[in-house]
């Protein structure tokens, strides 16, 4: 399995620009530290952490700081109640995996499988997404030619 710990997506010819649609997830602020099994392996968290479940019932911590940086309440939630919250709009870069790959994260591991996606939310911040999630989550912002090449299984490397 590729170790892709600490790549620049945006030196990648073939990643593209993606921004998060406005889909709500459902949070639970975390009351003591835990682990919580995601799709992409098992993941440790700490007191008031934000624990997300998606669109299709998948679930991830996000750390408290980070959350209330990149998420904002939806109505009737207030900010730091558990309930509805939306991805604020940033662009990430995003490459589709070609073969099984991991990363290191602050509290644990993920692996991705061929067809799922490694996302770049900042230097050293990773995420692993699903390929049928990602269609759901995510839409690539670039030329339609880049678009379209996005589609299929890219070379990483």
């Amino acid at each position: 399995m590729r170790d892709l710990t600490g790549a620049d997506l945006k030196t990648l010819p073939r990643s593209v620009t993606a921004v998060k649609r406005d889909v709500v997830v459902c949070v639970v602020f975390a009351l003591g530290p835990g682990k919580l099994e995601t799709l992409e392996g098992v993941v440790s968290y700490a007191g008031g952490d934000a624990l997300l479940t998606g669109v299709r019932g998948e679930r991830w911590p996000v750390r408290r700081e980070t959350f209330f940086r990149t998420y904002a309440p939806v109505a009737p939630t207030e900010q730091g109640q558990d309930g509805a919250y939306h991805k604020l709009s940033r662009p990430v870069r995003a490459v589709c995996l070609e073969e099984e790959a991991r990363v290191t994260i602050a509290g644990g591991e993920l692996a991705g499988k061929a067809g799922d996606w490694l996302v770049q939310y900042g230097k050293d911040a990773y995420g692993i997404v699903a390929a049928g999630i990602f269609d759901e989550t995510y839409m690539v912002v670039e030329d339609s030619a880049k678009a379209d090449a996005s589609k299929k299984s890219l070379f990483i490397g």
